[in-house]
């Protein structure tokens, strides 16, 4: 479980957040909306420890019980995907994923887990490809992928569907969602259309 409790953000001394407070449970999507420049994106910097330092914070966040906040980036077992895939171009897409495998998956069962995680994401043989071959809806599907190999506890969402078009966008919304119920982890969604939102999903408004 995902838990933030009495977040409140500021920038200049200007309030952008007041006493948030929010669980997200295994597996579920918690989506947040809201203007631009109400704090959203902010938000989710603030939970993986990125803060910039035109900002002010108090509050706590804690994920499977354990307080987070106070612990670095690389500590905290966060991941997140924004509106661009970020690929690394000088990689492979195999050299991607590759780069978020934890340490402790060593040898052969690192191309295994790469292989496995390709072919289950319908991009079996993709490993050697570069990833300027590949098309949008390809690219957004490596980019979850090498999130979610790093082992994360909890996933944030930042706007990622927002560039796609209609009919790949649906995809890949399907394609997410289905990867953070299978792996059971608390996800954050920030997006700014109601399309985006889970079915049954709820929805805080900033």
């Amino acid at each position: 479980m995902l838990h933030v409790q009495k977040l409140s953000l500021y920038q200049a001394q200007q309030a952008l957040i007041q006493n948030l407070s929010f669980q997200v449970a295994a597996g579920e999507v918690l989506s947040v909306m809201g203007a631009s420049g109400v704090g959203k994106s902010t938000l989710l910097t603030w939970m993986i420890g990125a803060l910039s330092s035109a900002f002010t914070a108090t509050g706590q966040c804690f994920l499977n019980q354990r307080r987070v906040d106070e612990l670095p980036t690389e500590q905290r077992q966060i991941g997140i995907l924004f509106q661009d895939d970020l690929l690394f171009p000088h990689l492979t897409v195999g050299g991607n994923l590759a780069f978020a495998l934890p340490a402790h998956i060593k040898g052969s069962a690192r191309q295994q887990q790469i292989d496995t995680a390709l072919e289950q994401a319908g991009l079996a043989g993709f490993a050697k490809r570069d990833p300027s071959s590949l098309s949008g809806g390809q690219r957004a599907r490596v980019s979850v992928l090498r999130a979610l190999l790093a082992e994360p506890q909890a996933l944030l969402l930042d706007e990622p569907f927002s560039r796609l078009d209609t009919a790949l966008r649906q995809q890949f919304r399907s394609f997410v969602f289905a990867q953070i119920a299978h792996l059971q982890i608390p996800a954050v969604l920030v997006t700014h259309d109601l399309a985006d939102v889970p079915s049954d999903g709820r929805i805080i408004q900033l």
